[in-house]
């Protein structure tokens, strides 16, 4: 187990140090950054002040090297457009997006297990065929037309919950069913299949032979085994919502990581757009790596693979 634990975890950080750099590449590749932050109506001269307030005069590997050991320390220097430390901006608004993605994941599996299982259960069935067809209209409708919609039913003409802003739980409740209809489809096709191979092999023939209840045979011996995908994709589903999370909290006018990042990409703020992807990338390697370890413990045949 745990040189199982340490390959993962060379991994995930050869992974992190890739999407930092790249991070850092794409913002300068973006074009000339002084000018950006000095605006259309600039002088040379204020463009060369700012070059060099900024450091951006100086050779892209020094300014690489200097920003990678900071951001180490968990110091991505100063917002232009906030005037306020990068660091303070992500732990206030962070905690709105991870609440948010949960909050969806939650949802996305209170609905896409219990129709996997049934649909496994009920294979080739009107059932079986109604639940796919869930899943394939989950899977078609955008995000942000079922975010319009249900403001316009739910908020607007029924009064059931508020159409944004950020506050009590009621607050996640649309954003949170927007965010799920996106993983629901996969997360269901995913336990479907899984069940319905489960369910074919010998030990639960062995299982119905032995007399043990119905109950027992889905959850303890067929959802076990047909779970451990389940568990890589649920990882993945939450990374994708935190990362995707922009276009929902705009929608929403939810002030999280993701409404930030696009407020930094329309504003040139190019520290918070940075610390913001790398922020995002390590939870979601982080995301990544925990499933593993479940996957891990629930088949004890991954430890050597």
């Amino acid at each position: 187990m745990v040189r199982f634990l340490l390959r993962r975890l060379t991994v995930a950080i050869l992974v992190a140090l890739t999407v930092l750099t790249l991070s850092f590449l794409l913002t300068r590749l973006s074009g000339d950054l002084a000018i950006s932050i000095a605006g259309p109506n600039a002088t040379q001269q204020d463009v060369e002040m700012i070059r060099q307030a900024y450091g951006l005069n100086r050779p892209l590997a020094q300014q690489y090297l200097d920003w990678l050991v900071r951001a180490v320390q968990g110091d991505f220097g100063e917002s232009f457009f906030f005037k306020d430390r990068v660091a303070n901006l992500i732990a206030h608004r962070l905690p709105i997006t991870l609440t948010l993605g949960l909050v969806g994941l939650a949802l996305a599996l209170v609905v896409a297990l219990p129709l996997g299982i049934i649909a496994a259960v009920r294979e080739g069935s009107y059932v079986d065929r109604g639940v796919m067809l869930v899943a394939l209209i989950g899977q078609a409708m955008p995000s942000f037309w079922l975010g319009l919609i249900l403001m316009v039913v739910l908020g607007l003409n029924l009064g059931w919950l508020p159409i944004s802003g950020t506050g009590g739980w009621e607050y996640y409740v649309m954003p949170g069913i927007v965010l799920s209809f996106s993983a629901i489809p996969s997360l269901m096709r995913l336990t479907r299949s899984g069940m319905i191979e489960a369910l074919s092999s010998d030990y639960i023939r062995t299982a119905r032979a032995k007399g043990l209840s119905r109950i027992s045979i889905l959850v303890k011996h067929g959802f076990r085994n047909a779970a451990i995908p389940v568990v890589s994709i649920a990882a993945v589903q939450l990374g994708f919502m935190l990362g995707g999370s922009i276009v929902i909290e705009t929608v929403f006018a939810m002030h999280g990581v993701g409404y930030l990042a696009w407020e930094s990409i329309s504003k040139n703020d190019f520290p918070v757009v940075q610390a913001v992807i790398l922020v995002l990338a390590l939870i979601y390697i982080a995301l990544t790596l925990l499933a593993d370890l479940l996957n891990a413990v629930l088949d004890p045949r991954l430890r050597t693979s």
